[in-house]
């Protein structure tokens, strides 16, 4: 795997599966990381198949204190980039724990860091796992932290670069229940994930308990092709994973974005999907399950289905009523008929 040293997001890498593309892959990344970062450094690095990405967070004060927050699973992407996260991981035992976050806070330690950092592993089939990298700042996907350790990692990092000594060790730090963050973007994955721009005509966002929204965007708002695409963040929580899923299935389907296509409707069948629920998930899973949705999409055109509307108004199937099915096979509501109320 051939990365750029000030890369991120999955620009400036490229993956190289003979000898004779290692010449190319190597200049082609270091034109994009040229482009990107102004930094034309690369490395290389094993690269594994269909591994997870699986992160631990860590909080490190000027006083060599050193704590992790556990892991983020963070293996659902799309051209590298994360799209969907989770903490805890379906696949984290506590011996893996302890032994990963252990691993993450002696590297934090190795380079004498300070500050909220991420360190970054990927794990392989039989769980083992390999160092990727470490993000020096506050990553996207920190809600999911916060919403499961009770730990508000803002505060601690603004506190850290006060100067202040941490007030939590690792005795303190416990995790309950489950939570999922879906990045919201401005995109079509129908069309390899193209960005989408225009004005926001309407912006809604879902409310409830545990459901929180961090998102910069309102009604009128213009999207432009100058930014990164991503919208907003929506971040669920729940006492378990299967409870997580189904609230975030629940709030996607009630969140309100028109004036540019977005990919909410690619993440609730991402969420839904067996393998998923499952939680046998890789940095593969879009393109292993998902690599035909475009075709799956294109479904009947705009004037067929708009005839369809008029005539299933024009044209009412009176049996098609749902009525209320009542186990006692004596009761009146057995002889109702066809009536319905409001009619």
């Amino acid at each position: 795997l051939v990365k750029a040293v000030a890369g991120g997001g999955g620009k400036g890498m490229k993956i190289v599966h003979s000898e004779e593309n290692l010449e190319e892959s190597i200049e082609s990344a270091k034109r994009e990381a040229k482009s990107s970062f102004g930094n034309d450094m690369v490395f290389l690095e094993r690269y594994l198949d269909k591994p997870r990405h699986i992160e631990f967070q860590i909080l490190a004060d000027e006083h060599g204190n050193i704590i992790h927050l556990f892991e983020r699973e963070c293996s659902i992407q799309r051209r590298h980039q994360k799209i969907i996260e989770e903490t805890p991981s379906p696949v984290m035992t506590k011996d893996l724990r302890k032994e990963m976050g252990e691993a993450a806070v002696k590297a934090a330690e190795a380079v004498g860091y300070t500050n909220a950092g991420t360190i970054e592993f990927m794990v392989d089939g039989n769980l083992n796992y390999y160092f990727m990298e470490m993000n020096t700042r506050l990553q996207v996907e920190h809600p999911i932290t916060e919403m499961t350790t009770g730990v508000d990692i803002v505060k601690r990092q603004i506190k850290i670069a006060a100067g202040e000594e941490l007030d939590l060790t690792q005795k303190d730090v416990h995790q309950r229940g489950h939570a999922l963050e879906c990045r919201i973007y401005a995109e079509d994955p129908a069309h390899g994930f193209l960005p989408s721009v225009g004005v926001l005509e309407k912006v809604e966002m879902p409310l409830g308990p545990n459901i929180r929204n961090d998102a910069g965007i309102e009604t009128g708002l213009e999207i432009t092709p100058y930014y990164d695409p991503m919208l907003a963040k929506l971040i669920v929580g729940g006492e378990n994973r299967e409870e997580s899923i189904n609230k975030m299935i629940w709030a996607l389907s009630r969140y309100v974005i028109l004036g540019v296509t977005t990919n909410i409707p690619f993440l609730k069948r991402v969420l839904k999907h067996e393998a998923f629920r499952r939680g046998n998930i890789t940095t593969h899973f879009i393109d292993t399950y998902f690599k035909d949705w475009g075709e799956q999409q294109k479904g009947l055109p705009l004037d067929a289905i708009i005839g369809l509307a008029i005539y299933n108004a024009l044209h009412p199937k009176r049996e098609e009523v749902v009525r209320y099915k009542e186990p006692d096979p004596h009761s009146p509501w057995k002889h109702t008929g066809r009536w319905r109320i409001g009619v």
